[in-house]
């Protein structure tokens, strides 16, 4: 297993050896195919009235969202400047908080007791350590209120030169739909290759490392991470989509809040019923040198995944649709009468 200390960064970013995940390529696209062709024929059929009703839902009750956004133009005023900084600081500030805070309470009190068997690594963190908890409090409002009001800054003057929507009308259904799937796709693109430069051996010490405290991470060390770190691989990868598309203020509020939903899950260090499986990320955290990306989709293409599909992790890498817990469902290995538990996976 790898360790803390010893870790010191990949070797070099060469292409790695072919792995048994490279040969399980062709069967992974096929898949992805078939699904997307038969999603795309359904789609085709229904479309008329499928994106009737949805578009019908997006402005119900009498425009529903758009009386809400107008609401907020009218309470904060509807300077492009502040909604894009302020108001981008403010909402992430928020649904990052609200979130973590119910996650680290989880962590700190050891309640509910029952949501203990949903750990990823049983054991770890319960209760968290006081010191490493404060210290990460501390460095994540740094990064989002000192680093992440800079950032914000430097895009609304990038959107300015680029052109961006700054109506009052809300986009519609579609577009936002459209833009957020584009916005997917950069982001893993982006942060798979910025994470995996991070990685380098004369990157990670510096930077990265200070990320790898928590081998066994918790939600709130989503952002826990070097203030250059976190411009270059956790806000630039969010922004790509928006830069490219001239995004209304309103979608980078959406988006942006569904990647910081994303992450929070992804670090929570819990697999819980109908969420999306964090197994990965964990594995990534727990063996330092697998699982560089958001949807798996480039890990899967370089083959830096290959440990953890190896692994029983990756049995477990599911959205589980029932109460069962992912160890019990899909237990480690059996040992002489023992279950292997914890950070052996």
């Amino acid at each position: 297993m790898a360790d803390v200390k010893s870790y010191q960064g990949d070797q070099g970013m060469g292409v790695r050896k072919p792995s048994p995940a490279a040969a399980d390529l062709w069967s992974t696209l096929k898949k992805a195919l078939f699904i997307i062709g038969s999603t795309t024929i359904v789609f085709v059929a229904l479309r008329n009235s499928l994106t009737y009703h949805l578009q019908h839902f997006w402005g119900a009750s009498g425009n529903f969202w758009q009386h809400q956004w107008d609401k907020i133009l009218n309470t904060f005023g509807d300077d492009p400047y502040h909604l894009m900084v302020y108001g981008s600081t403010i909402v992430s500030y928020f649904v990052y908080w609200t979130i973590g805070s119910i996650y680290t309470l989880m962590d700190i009190f050891n309640k509910p007791a029952f949501l203990r068997r949903y750990k990823i690594q049983p054991g770890t963190n319960e209760p968290v350590e006081n010191g490493k908890l404060i210290k990460c409090i501390l460095w994540v409002n740094f990064n989002q209120i000192v680093v992440g009001l800079a950032f914000s800054t430097a895009c609304y003057y990038l959107l300015c030169l680029r052109g961006y929507d700054q109506s009052h009308q809300l986009p519609t259904f579609h577009w936002v739909l459209f833009e957020l799937i584009i916005c997917i796709l950069l982001e893993e693109i982006g942060f798979y290759y910025s994470h995996r430069l991070f990685h380098h051996r004369l990157l990670y010490k510096h930077f990265h490392k200070m990320h790898h405290e928590w081998q066994s991470p918790i939600a709130i060390t989503a952002i826990y991470a070097h203030p250059l770190e976190h411009i270059m691989s956790n806000l630039l990868p969010v922004f790509l989509g928006p830069l490219l598309l001239g995004s209304h203020v309103a979608t980078v509020w959406l988006w942006a809040s569904l990647a910081l939903l994303s992450t929070l899950n992804a670090h929570s260090g819990y697999h819980l019923p109908f969420f999306p499986s964090p197994e990965a990320h964990d594995f990534h955290h727990l063996k330092f040198n697998q699982c560089y990306g958001v949807l798996g989709v480039l890990d899967l293409l370089h083959g830096t995944d290959d440990k953890f599909r190896a692994s029983k992790c990756f049995s477990r890498h599911l959205m589980m649709l029932s109460l069962v817990p992912p160890r019990e469902a899909y237990p480690d290995t059996v040992l002489v009468g023992k279950e292997i538990k914890g950070k052996q996976c």
